[in-house]
């Protein structure tokens, strides 16, 4: 076993591994810089905030699809929600590292039960809709801003409406 194996089954890349997981393992993460930025210069620098998160009944997307336009494969997203599995199931009263996906259409946000949720999640005041899912899933970190969802998000609009029509299937 190469070291980078036992480092691996070790433990000390399970945030990596997860990452991985929830991007499709497509992307790689970048190496970090080296070189540290002076304080002042981090101050100055703004992050997201919370006014930049579209109102919870926006459902407008960064690309400008929207999920009307689409005709969602229940297969296809099958397939596609494969990535989501480490974190998602469908079935009711199971969570994971995130809540069951079980009746999410329809459902407001922060509200299956037994599950710790953000409170930026907790209080988005989002109820998910299939068009308010199809802007989440995008990017999920623009739309609830402090979510602890580790996930990039899918650009590609049909994936998206492939996974919304799984996820609506009993």
């Amino acid at each position: 076993m190469s070291r980078l194996n036992a480092l691996r089954y070790s433990g000390a890349f399970a945030g990596l591994a997860l990452l991985a997981a929830c991007s499709g393992g497509s992307e790689t993460p970048a190496a970090e810089d080296q070189t540290a930025a002076p304080a002042a210069d981090a101050a100055a620098t703004p992050t997201p905030a919370a006014a930049e998160a579209p109102a919870a009944d926006n459902t407008d997307t960064l690309d400008g699809t929207k999920y009307a336009d689409y005709t969602g494969v229940a297969a296809e997203g099958e397939k596609v929600f494969i990535q989501c599995k480490t974190c998602h199931v469908k079935e009711a009263g199971q969570n994971r590292v995130g809540p069951s996906m079980a009746g999410i259409v329809g459902r407001a946000a922060g509200t299956v039960e037994g599950f710790n949720y953000s409170a930026a999640n907790k209080n988005s005041g989002i109820t998910w809709s299939p068009e308010k899912l199809f802007q989440y899933l995008e990017k999920p970190t623009r739309v609830v801003p402090g979510t602890k969802m580790v996930f990039a998000g899918l650009p590609d609009a049909q994936k998206r409406a492939d996974v919304i029509a799984y996820l609506q299937q009993p």
